[in-house]
């Protein structure tokens, strides 16, 4: 777990790059590999907060989903309170799967079909990424890989063993924002403008039938 990732500097942040990319870490001239399943969790603050560092855009592109959490709902925050009235909630925790039950979902999601228009409709919006006149950098191979695999894993939650149009169309957005440099802004990822550009291609895409 990264937290405030953008907190820390741009030598610090390119250690990770290894460690997401191939699994494992190089110390000395000796290699490492992680134990699977290996997955880094990161917070942000915005852009705007004192003190941050912009991610670079390899390391963006091995973030496989980018989510903006916001505030939560009063009820929720009701909620929030009141399990804090009597205690720390986290304590009493415990785990919902273990290591293995990951690997196995893993495995299952490869076994979801992805009929070969889905395949097509997913390429048209990576190279409409590519194509775009607001966008100076599109979406890359490890980003249409990600979004394909994605579409996989919530056809398979789903209930499904075949991914729809509607999986592409849920995680476009998600998946391909933060991994898109505009014109009109500097960063990569920068969210709400990449989330808009993102948007449009979606909606202009030939959705198969």
């Amino acid at each position: 777990l990264a937290d405030e990732i953008n907190r820390t500097t741009p030598r610090t942040q390119s250690a990770l790059l290894e460690a997401m990319g191939d699994r494992q870490v190089s110390v000395e001239g000796k290699t490492y590999p992680l134990d699977p399943p290996f997955i880094v969790l990161a917070t942000q603050n915005p852009f705007e907060f004192e003190g941050t560092y912009v991610l670079p855009e390899s390391q963006l592109d091995r973030f496989m989903i980018r989510l903006r959490m916001g505030y939560p709902s009063r009820t929720e925050e009701r909620k929030l309170l009141l399990n804090h009235r009597d205690g720390e909630p986290v304590e009493s925790l415990s785990p919902v799967l273990m290591a293995e039950d990951v690997l196995r979902l893993q495995q299952g999601v490869r076994q979801v079909r992805v009929d070969g228009a889905i395949t097509e409709y997913l390429l048209d919006i990576v190279h409409m990424t590519r194509r775009s006149e607001d966008l100076h950098v599109g979406v890359s191979t490890r980003g249409a890989l990600t979004l394909y695999r994605a579409a996989q894993g919530l056809a398979l939650v789903s209930g499904r063993d075949f991914v729809v149009p509607d999986d592409i169309k849920t995680l476009a957005v998600p998946i391909l924002a933060h991994r898109v440099l505009g014109k009109s802004f500097l960063q990569a990822g920068e969210f709400g403008a990449a989330e808009a550009i993102i948007r449009d291609i979606v909606d202009r895409a030939r959705v198969p039938v």
